[in-house]
């Protein structure tokens, strides 16, 4: 059952103002819209629940983290159905998202179990060095306090209301406030009386989290500039994310903006790897382009190959998976009307040429194929811009020197991919340099549509891709986004942190 309402320091709040979601079949449901008072509530019960939760045990937090995932798999033929419903994603990609953020829970219990994310450091007392004493000093993360997140279009569950930044921010001991996405306010209400449900279990601070659904723009405006709130999680356009960064940016006092803003995620198809095995790649590509309809941050948009007969057989093996490919529903009505923008316009560029052009409307998509060369493509920044959906561009180059500018011109990637064989290596090696300082992720031979959850990801990168490139917000590393060092000085042990004693 739906409660159609925002929940707000264990309370089901409505509002005199409502909105419906965008079903892509059957009668829309209705959901209270957000006002200006409920974030001011929100923000003043996590405030108050920091008190406790910013000092609570490990291992509770760990517990809680845990009831959480039990309460989303409890739920979870609902969650799948009204995902369906509201997003057009197939079941089986829903019911593998549910499975990926309730394990992504279950890893952060157990790493903040463990404590190495603390970082603990002591320098013990020196009392006769000369010419100087040191003093006694020691240091941990703490958590810095009420943590606002923003649910993302393209991942009802896993960049949702549970998803990645909020189980980030409560594995950190920070109470959580979200903005839900107005495309699955149904999936994000299930889930939010699943975490609702673990808070009652766990005998925690109601006001440790909260969700406010729907609501105009002075909605999201008030959560960012709330006194309250002290960071910022996002996942979604660039043009959204830097706006809401900059209202970051311009408060009073300044907070951090973790936000993830797009990517082309450039493939580069080396040489002999092009020669031998191209056909399978074009494939194999075609295949992660077009997985969920485009719709991922880490789509691979770009491919960049040497001319000749072999990018001929790569282009042509290309288009004719792709042609394969059916018509696939979006996310949104808006989300699909932005995609045909993107191709229109990639359509009209100077120097591209179509490769595969398909017919779709509505919220329907299908994919596209466009060819350039590096010299139009470094003449023109827009063909460098993220088009959201299964929509390719083919770049090929004359020499190597081209390869190392393209790279070199890149924005900011959350991922570059590197098509090799062995033949390839010298050639690869001089351009590892070059990627390194482009993306959070470099792959070899791969594709990257999967963002594995582990202690080694970085989903993030240098700006756009990113607007904290020394942050990632995929992986037990995204924990310490919520955290900030404390040095203690001579402190006794009785009024240390129980982390530190």
């Amino acid at each position: 059952m739906l409660m159609g309402k925002h929940l707000i320091a264990g309370e089901w709040v409505g509002s005199d103002q409502a909105f419906e979601n965008m079903p892509v079949a059957g009668e829309a449901d209705s959901f209270a819209a957000g006002q200006v008072d409920h974030v001011n509530a929100a923000c003043a019960a996590a405030e108050e629940a920091f008190a406790s939760f910013g000092y609570s045990a490990r291992a509770e937090r760990a517990t809680f983290l845990r009831t959480i995932a039990d309460q989303i798999e409890a739920r979870g033929d609902d969650i799948t159905a009204m995902g369906v419903k509201e997003t057009g994603l197939p079941e089986a990609r829903l019911n593998g998202e549910r499975g990926r953020t309730v394990g992504q829970l279950r890893l952060f219990a157990d790493h903040v179990e463990a404590g190495d994310y603390l970082d603990r450091r002591h320098d013990e007392a020196l009392p006769d060095r000369a010419p100087l004493p040191r003093p006694d000093l020691k240091m941990v993360q703490r958590p810095i306090g009420p943590v606002a997140v923003f649910g993302a279009s393209n991942f009802p569950l896993a960049f949702s209301t549970a998803g990645g930044d909020t189980a980030a921010a409560l594995a950190a001991g920070c109470p959580v406030v979200v903005k839900g996405h107005s495309a699955h306010p149904g999936v994000g209400d299930i889930v939010a009386q699943a975490i609702h449900a673990a808070v009652q279990e766990c005998n925690l601070h109601p006001g440790v989290f909260s969700q406010i659904q729907g609501g105009n723009r002075a909605v999201g405006t008030a959560i960012v500039q709330h006194p309250l709130i002290r960071a910022v999680g996002f996942t979604g356009s660039l043009a959204g994310g830097r706006a809401l960064f900059d209202l970051c940016a311009a408060r009073p006092e300044p907070i951090p903006f973790f936000g993830e803003l797009g990517s082309v995620n450039p493939v580069f198809v080396m040489d002999a790897a092009l020669e031998n095995r191209g056909a399978e790649i074009a494939s194999n590509w075609a295949d992660s382009l077009t997985m969920g309809a485009g719709q991922f941050c880490t789509n691979p948009g770009i491919v960049v190959l040497k001319s000749g007969a072999s990018a001929d057989a790569f282009r042509s093996a290309a288009k004719q998976k792709l042609s394969s490919i059916a018509s696939q529903t979006m996310l949104t009505d808006g989300i699909a009307q932005a995609y045909h923008s993107g191709v229109a316009r990639m359509a009209g560029a100077a120097g591209v040429s179509e490769v595969l052009s398909t017919d779709a409307t509505g919220r329907e998509a299908t994919p596209f194929l466009f060819e350039t060369t590096a010299p139009s493509w470094l003449a023109d920044k827009d063909l460098g811009e993220e088009v959201f959906g299964p929509m390719g561009v083919l770049v090929t180059i004359e020499e190597d020197a081209e390869r190392h500018a393209i790279a070199a011109a890149l924005d900011g990637q959350l991922t570059c991919t590197l098509i090799m064989d062995d033949a390839d290596t010298d050639t690869a090696r001089a351009m590892v340099p070059v990627l390194e300082r482009k993306a959070g992720r470099v792959l070899v031979n791969g594709f990257p549509t999967g963002v594995e959850v582990a202690d080694t990801m970085v989903h993030g990168g240098p700006y756009p891709a990113s607007t904290n490139f020394g942050a990632t917000s995929v992986g037990t590393l995204s924990i310490r986004r919520f955290l900030r060092p404390v040095c203690y000085q001579n402190m006794p042990d009785a009024l240390l942190p129980d982390d530190l004693k």
